[in-house]
């Protein structure tokens, strides 16, 4: 990072990708790619990885609100999310909802 400080959203996008990988594990199959990360006016940013070395997912932050979509080139689905809000979201309720609907053959 060059010694430079990160600002909210930044520390914001890297704790949420660092509770991803603690959750998803080794189903995380990339490395994270971050993307519109802007602190003012609000809060706003994008994570990407991939799932199962198959499932492009990307997270979106917009002002507390949050959720997941799988994304094929122009088009994206959006996951289920009973966990909208993050500061009041538990978010092993939101990463199992996310591992359920994108699993595939798991021998876990």
């Amino acid at each position: 990072m060059c010694g430079r400080q990160l600002n909210e959203a930044e520390l914001l996008a890297y704790k949420i990708s660092d509770e991803l990988k603690e959750n998803l594990g080794e189903r995380i199959s990339s490395s994270f790619s971050f993307s519109r990360i802007q602190e003012t006016p609000w809060i706003e940013f994008s994570i990407e990885f991939v799932t199962y070395n198959f499932f492009n997912i990307i997270l979106n932050y917009n002002r507390g609100s949050f959720g997941c979509a799988i994304v094929n080139g122009d088009l994206a689905i959006s996951l289920p999310n009973s966990q909208e809000w993050y500061d009041k979201a538990d978010m092993n309720v939101f990463l199992q909802r996310i591992t359920s609907t994108v699993r595939i053959k798991d021998s876990r």
